[in-house]
């Protein structure tokens, strides 16, 4: 593959056709079911998917052979399913997911998260960059070796709708799936970070996920805080107290051991390599209020924080009126929903269990307290990388960008990836994206980085053309 033809027309295609297709993608609020229950009815969900189908089907004229199929299951969201022939042996599956966060507040004036706005290269609004960019990036890229004739193995494109309510609906549809899929020798995902936009990034693990939402009733109905305050336990004094079972307030770090495993040596060498290339933007990336600092010292171990350790974080309370409407009454229930991040190779369901228990023991004044915490998401850490590709992703990244791959782990989840290495333990990875410094995913403000944009669809074209070369 010639890589200046490649990055030529990939620079074409974005700006005249990916961009506006993102454009439109961004007005379009389709919420994942789980913060849309009704995502069915408001037809939200089904407008985007329509639009990515029309845009892919619109590129595989030029793939003799190919085949489109919004699969349905049903009760669950839709998927869609994108199959390539190619002209080398193998299977690469390549992933992305089309679903939203919420709108959070915080938005600049001139900014939404339904307003799609190009400013200083970037494309602000809602899941641009997380991850409406990776159907179109992945088809781009295909699109560039077969400009050149360049040979690629068949590709087989999975686009879920549920991602980011943590991929219920998923394993559903790989059992179902399973005989059209084959057997992938490379999986390409996009849907993950960069640590910078100056180079290649390859994601090296990925943490788990428990999410679940703890209530603690002393209560039926409010009282009058004059009454009850004195007599009756506040739910949210109990909360915390709960809360410091698992993790010390002082310092942040999580006390039950079922919640820890041990990081790999490899992976705390790679930490430190990142933290010489990025230095304190390992933290000044995020948006700090006033004179707060971050939770530990040194880069190196900010960055295996990050990506190894596991962490609380509320993300949710309910229970509590906003404060202009909060009169003087001792509240009935205080409810928190928690994201537990877990260690890349600790089993969920081990934390979670550890977690109910710890949680709802011997509450304090005998309170009714709940951990209600359906199921856990398993982390994920890559198998070691092939010659062959670990070669490639360094001419890919040294040619996009005149420097080469750097690795680093993601503090985020992607429970595909998790499900796929235990599906297939002998296939390779390329986890990377779009998500670095001040991109917000889930957060305000959310952009995606033009220029990288581009760069990285060529670099995963890179690694499309030696992958053929290495099966044929």
């Amino acid at each position: 593959m010639d890589f200046s033809k490649a990055s030529a027309f990939l620079d074409g295609i974005w700006d005249d056709e990916i961009i506006p297709a993102l454009t439109d993608y961004i007005r379009i609020p389709n919420k994942s079911p789980a913060f849309d229950k009704d995502w069915e009815a408001h037809g939200h969900m089904e407008k985007a998917t329509q639009m990515f189908a029309a845009w892919a089907k619109s590129k595989l004229a030029q793939f003799p052979g190919s085949a489109l199929e919004i699969v349905r299951l049903p009760g669950r969201t839709p998927l869609i399913f994108i199959e390539i022939p190619g002209d080398a042996p193998g299977t690469v599956l390549m992933y992305g997911h089309l679903d939203k966060q919420p709108e959070m507040l915080g938005w600049a004036d001139d900014l939404g998260p339904w307003q799609p706005v190009v400013k200083d290269g970037k494309l602000y609004g809602r899941g641009g960059a997380d991850d409406g960019y990776a159907m179109f990036a992945s088809i781009a890229a295909l699109l560039a070796l077969k400009q050149q004739g360049a040979k690629h193995a068949r590709a087989v494109i999975i686009i879920e709708a549920c991602e980011e309510s943590g991929s219920p609906d998923l394993p559903f549809y790989i059992d179902h799936l399973s005989a059209r899929i084959g057997t992938p020798d490379l999986v390409v995902c996009l849907d993950s970070g960069c640590g910078n936009y100056e180079q290649l990034w390859l994601t090296t693990s990925l943490r788990g996920n428990l999410i679940g939402a703890l209530t603690v009733k002393v209560l039926t109905e409010g009282v009058h805080s004059g009454a009850a305050s004195g007599i009756v336990p506040s739910s949210f004094r109990i909360l915390r107290m709960l809360l410091s079972r698992i993790e010390d307030e002082a310092t942040g770090r999580m006390k039950l051991p079922e919640l820890f495993a041990e990081i790999p040596a490899e992976r705390q060498t790679q930490a430190k390599e990142a933290a010489v290339i990025l230095g304190d933007e390992v933290w000044t990336g995020a948006p700090f209020a006033g004179r707060t600092k971050p939770m530990a010292q040194g880069n190196a171990e900010l960055i295996l924080e990050k990506t190894w350790r596991p962490q609380l974080a509320v993300t949710a309370m309910d229970g509590y009126p906003l404060p202009a409407n909060g009169g003087n009454v001792l509240l009935p229930y205080s409810t928190a929903k928690i994201s537990v991040r877990l260690p890349p190779t600790l089993e969920a369901e081990v934390a979670r269990s550890a977690l109910k228990k710890t949680l709802e023991a011997s509450p304090p004044y005998d309170a009714d307290v709940t951990f209600d915490v359906p199921r856990g998401d398993n982390g994920w850490n890559a198998p070691t990388l092939a010659p062959w590709l670990e070669a490639s992703l360094n001419k890919a990244s040294t040619s996009a960008f005149g420097k080469p791959v750097a690795y680093q782990g993601e503090g985020g989840s992607i429970p595909f990836m998790a499900m796929l290495g235990e599906k297939f333990p002998g296939t390779q990875f390329v986890v990377t994206g779009v998500l670095g410094p001040h991109s917000n995913a889930h957060g305000p403000n959310e952009f995606l980085h033009i220029g990288f944009a581009k760069k990285l669809s060529a670099c995963i074209a890179t690694v499309l053309a030696d992958h053929a070369l290495e099966v044929s």
